[in-house]
């Protein structure tokens, strides 16, 4: 059997990350299934249902903002981890694996995150592997997926904070209201990003302007 692993909301200051990993012979996937970043919106969304309700072995790992702001790690780290607990989570003896690298070097990152799992599997990691091999495509749509639920879910609570990434100028003008209103960074941004050291600078240099 074939696992795909992949991961969304690497980048944003907003919100979590997510790693998905779908375990499925290629041929029962979705015809259309493709990288997540290819896919409209919509139908990426169409897809991440038909793959939820067609494979049965689908696992979804969800790193927080609090784990993202430990000084005691960093991103690389985290991938790692987040890749291996969710192979580690469906991965069985003889599977052929396949990771989107979340390293530039992807040897590296094939290698650490095979530490993680105990299953005597082929473990494989390159660079647009979510282009190359539909089960990452697959893997690709549900962690997007998983992701937007938890934006919607962030917009719910907060009202409009764009797409959480730190070009969205929604975003910024979130962050930034939010400050000015409150004099801190809402709980879901991520405070070692640079976006959010910014706009707590702007607060603080804006204080110093007031006294």
């Amino acid at each position: 059997m074939y696992v795909g692993v992949d991961e969304a909301g690497k980048g944003p200051v907003l919100g979590s990350m997510f790693v998905a990993a779908v375990r499925a012979d290629p041929d029962a996937l979705p015809a259309a299934v493709d990288d997540s970043k290819r896919l409209a919106p919509a139908r990426r969304e169409e897809l991440a249902d038909q793959l939820r309700e067609q494979v049965d072995d689908i696992a979804v790992v969800e790193i927080p903002v609090e784990r993202i702001d430990n000084p005691e790690t960093d991103m690389n780290q985290l991938t790692v981890d987040g890749h291996g607990k969710a192979l580690g989570r469906l991965v069985a003896d003889g599977d052929d694996c396949y990771l989107d690298a979340g390293d530039t070097n992807a040897v590296r990152f094939e290698r650490r995150v095979r530490k993680q799992i105990d299953a005597d599997a082929d473990v494989r990691a390159e660079h647009g592997a979510d282009e190359t091999y539909p089960v990452v495509g697959a893997a690709s749509i549900i962690a997007k997926s998983a992701r937007e639920a938890h934006v919607a879910g962030l917009e719910s609570e907060y009202g409009t904070v764009g797409s959480g990434y730190p070009g969205d100028e929604t975003t910024r003008t979130f962050l930034r209201d939010f400050v000015h209103e409150r004099g801190q960074l809402p709980s879901c941004a991520r405070e070692s990003w640079q976006t959010s050291r910014d706009i707590m600078g702007e607060r603080d240099q804006a204080a110093l302007t007031d006294f």
